[in-house]
């Protein structure tokens, strides 16, 4: 009985940050415009994470970009910047955006 708790627990420890990243794209509005697995007005989170696969400094690129906003990397639309997410959340997105596959 004891293992089962032990690895019910484990297991509920490691879900926790994915779900948390995910409860805060949530809260800072950014699946309006992004889903983990299709385009809508941005790129899938997962296709963002297959194009910055390997990079060393993609998770503080990413986090630029998600604070200041970009254009020209995903088309034509721009993405705006995010004045409500700090610096500390925006790499808590990039590395759970990067963490998907």
């Amino acid at each position: 009985m004891k293992h089962i708790l032990t690895i019910a627990l484990l297991g509920s420890l490691a879900a926790t940050p994915a779900l948390a990243n995910e409860a805060l794209a949530k809260s800072k509005q950014c699946v309006a415009c992004h889903a983990v697995d299709k385009k809508l007005v941005g790129p899938a989170y997962k296709d963002i994470a297959k194009r910055y696969a390997g990079q060393g400094d993609a998770a503080a690129k990413l986090a630029a970009k998600i604070v200041t906003g970009g254009a020209g990397t995903w088309g034509a639309v721009p993405m705006p910047a995010n004045t409500q997410v700090n610096q500390a959340e925006a790499l808590q997105l990039a590395n759970w955006v990067l963490g998907l596959k």
